[in-house]
């Protein structure tokens, strides 16, 4: 075989090698994003395609580290949370009023911990970043909770669930005070 021969069969192999290199990695970003979005990346992928979707969640992404989203202190955990307990207790006595309140909890703490809620679509765009797998149960207990007077009690109960799944996942566990060594530094 020529020289000539061998480098451009050793240039083949590289732009072969090279190709499946960007087309694995292009692979594992896709993978990385249908994972982390989950249905929210199917749904959007029916509406637009594809490419479009992928394009559309990295904005999502981008705007949401703009936003700058905090974890909720210790004092508003406990205080949400029992917020929480209290519209729960009330749905045995008004189903429709212990709804409308646990979907008001959660657009409360979503603005504490920096979401903008006054655009629900956009709202809707931004919690997917963080909480994609809730959102179409969310999206299905607000429409509900839009006719909790003419609901179903079942319905209701399930836009509870619903509520409490994203208001569980937004609420998370209380902000820690940072830690303080438990044995002094030896000199």
């Amino acid at each position: 075989m020529s020289a000539g021969a061998i480098i451009f069969l050793v240039i083949v192999i590289v732009v072969i090698a090279a190709a499946a290199a960007v087309a694995g990695a292009l692979a594992l970003r896709a993978l990385a994003v249908r994972h982390q979005f989950g249905p929210e990346y199917q749904r959007l992928a029916r509406e637009v395609g594809t490419r479009r979707a992928r394009a559309e969640l990295a904005e999502r992404q981008r705007r949401v580290a703009r936003l700058g989203i905090r974890t909720l202190s210790a004092e508003e955990h406990a205080r949400y949370h029992g917020e929480w307990t209290a519209a729960q207790e009330r749905f045995v006595d008004n189903p429709a009023q212990a709804t409308e309140a646990a979907a008001a909890l959660v657009y409360t703490v979503a603005a504490d911990r920096g979401y903008k809620v006054d655009d629900h679509a956009q709202l809707l765009k931004d919690l997917s970043v963080h909480h994609a797998r809730r959102l179409d149960g969310y999206r299905r207990a607000v429409q509900v909770t839009g006719q909790a007077a003419s609901a179903a009690t079942e319905e209701l109960r399930q836009a509870l669930l619903a509520h409490r799944a994203l208001f569980r996942e937004l609420a998370g566990g209380p902000a820690r005070p940072t830690a303080r060594p438990l044995v002094a530094a030896k000199e």
